[in-house]
């Protein structure tokens, strides 16, 4: 069996494929039905619930069928006895938008515990780097 590490990097990098080829169910499969996820674009206040959750990725696959990139470039996990925490780096974008900004990243945070004997994401945090002012 492998350790919790090792099964958290394997979640989340299984998810960033999921989301990648735009399959809805394997990208919920592993989160709470409590997730909060705060992400790029709206709501502001966050995406509260598994079935809210669910709704926000059809607008985002469309965009990456368009040729975009989803891809867990680096990850770190830190992981007690039934909470844990990992955070990871990812290419994201079009093609035209890497070219662009090659050192670009979208930054993932993820809150996990440990339900029945297996991780579930209960938080999702989204970011890009302001660079209004570079």
């Amino acid at each position: 069996m492998t350790d919790d590490r090792t099964q958290i990097r394997e979640l989340v990098e299984r998810w960033a494929r999921a989301v990648h080829a735009g399959d809805l169910d394997t990208v919920v499969a592993d989160h709470a039905e409590d997730i909060v996820m705060f992400d790029v674009p709206p709501p502001y206040e966050g995406v509260r619930g598994l079935a809210a959750y669910r709704e926000v990725w059809p607008p985002f696959f469309a965009w990456q069928a368009q040729g975009a990139s989803f891809a867990v470039e680096d990850i770190e996990v830190t992981a007690g006895a039934d909470v844990a925490f990992a955070h990871a780096l990812l290419r994201c974008g079009t093609p035209d938008e890497l070219a662009a900004r090659p050192g670009f990243r979208l930054r993932l945070t993820l809150g996990l515990r440990k339900e029945a004997g297996r991780w579930t994401v209960a938080h999702e945090h989204h970011s890009f780097p302001d660079l209004s002012g570079a």
